[in-house]
């Protein structure tokens, strides 16, 4: 007999959850309507909304009611006017959104807003694991809220959609950014990014395979860079590779062939992401040192910590600093500088969950039939269902397929 280890109570849960049961058959509607509240975000230098006016029309005109606070689209250009002549309840104060069944927001709840919020209600918004704090998930708790962070919902390919889409939007805007401050504008080397016949080009140094090295390598070679991407993924390279045709040099990780580059380089690219924690730190001080005078350092990874030792958080208003005769843009959350963009690209993804839930005649049931819904799904009813959560705050968890399954 070959050796078989025992299966887990959640494998045992999902199993069960699977199987065949008795249960009495309900009548209901096909679709059951939602009150969706969406509030004006309060997080300094979020712009982005998660609906568009025709995403909020498309819900209307199918029996949804959708509340907005007043200017909650404002940074990303839509207006009071533009979502309350397609069905939309504009509401003055904040209090009237957190009455919806579901709260619909860009970034993680605050203290504030979860004081506004009813028991029982659903919350689909970031998580931003880096930065949650114990007591905005207890304070979640004891309202039996079901939380979903939307930067983990899978779809039917298993991938990441809005970390993929907000990925794509910072790849490509880094290397924009990039272009911008190598001018006279910005006190730059004024060089143009990718150069002209005769002239040689740009050289870029991307650290990082995934969905933001992806899309700045694509940005980069359609101007005429040179590019070197480096990722410690050789499936990552290979597939970055193929799909571009061997139109890039890469590399694994390693320190003595990525200080090289750097040295030599005009602009570096910071791209790594870790699924749940800090990124890697992998470009030293020392490194930096090493580079061009006045070559350029965009590190996108600053949202969780970035990748270059010399990286510190700046914003939007005051993007760069100089240190070591570098110029550092460490900006966190990129895709809000381009909010109306990404706001459509937000509501591309939000409007169809929306109407899964509905569809499948609530939340309870599209949980049981979404593999990728769950996959999101960080606490069910005042349950914790997401491990690192619980390890890093010592809270009880539960499995989220065991709770779905006692219903």
């Amino acid at each position: 007999m070959g050796n078989f280890s025992n299966p887990s109570f959640g494998d045992l849960a999902r199993a069960a959850s699977l199987q065949p049961q008795e249960k009495l058959l309900k009548i209901k509607k096909k679709s059951d309507s939602l009150t969706i509240g969406i509030p004006k975000e309060t997080i300094f230098q979020e712009h982005r909304v998660p609906l568009s006016p025709m995403a909020v029309n498309l819900l209307v005109q199918q029996g949804h009611e959708v509340m907005i606070e007043s200017n909650c689209g404002e940074k990303a250009n839509f207006s009071d006017l533009d979502y309350s002549s397609v069905g939309a309840i504009v509401a003055y104060q904040p209090e009237k959104v957190f009455t919806c069944d579901l709260i619909l927001k860009v970034a993680p709840p605050t203290e504030e807003e979860i004081e506004l919020m009813k028991s029982g209600q659903i919350l689909i918004s970031a998580l931003q694991m880096v930065r949650t704090k114990e007591i905005i998930i207890k304070k979640m708790l004891s309202k039996n809220i079901t939380a979903i962070g939307y930067e983990f919902l899978r779809d039917e390919e298993d991938s990441l959609p809005v970390i993929r889409s907000m990925s794509e939007i910072a790849g490509r805007a880094s290397v924009m950014i990039a272009a911008e401050y190598l001018s006279n504008y910005h006190s730059g080397k004024g060089e143009l990014f990718g150069g002209i016949p005769g002239i040689q080009p740009t050289q870029i140094v991307i650290i990082g395979a995934g969905g933001v090295g992806e899309y700045a390598t694509r940005a980069a070679l359609g101007l005429g860079a040179s590019v070197k991407v480096f990722d410690n993924s050789i499936e990552k390279l290979r597939r970055l590779e193929k799909s571009l045709g061997n139109r890039i040099h890469s590399s694994t990780l390693i320190p003595k062939i990525l200080g090289k580059a750097l040295a030599e380089c005009d602009v570096a690219i910071g791209a790594l992401r870790s699924p749940l924690g800090l990124s890697p730190c992998v470009v030293t001080e020392e490194m930096v040192t090493n580079m061009r005078q006045k070559s350029i350092i965009v590190d996108v990874s600053i949202d969780q910590g970035g990748c270059f030792e010399t990286s510190e958080a700046t914003n939007h208003k005051m993007p760069v600093f100089e240190k070591h005769g570098v110029l550092h843009y460490c900006v966190p959350n990129i895709a809000s500088r381009y909010s109306r963009t990404a706001s459509y690209a937000l509501s591309n993804i939000f409007t169809p969950l929306l109407q899964s839930i509905t569809n499948d005649g609530g939340i309870d049931e599209c949980l049981r039939n979404h593999k990728g819904m769950r996959a999101g799904t960080y606490m069910y009813k005042g349950k914790l269902t997401n491990a690192v959560i619980a390890d890093r705050y010592k809270l009880p968890r539960r499995e989220i397929e065991f709770l779905l399954a006692g219903l």
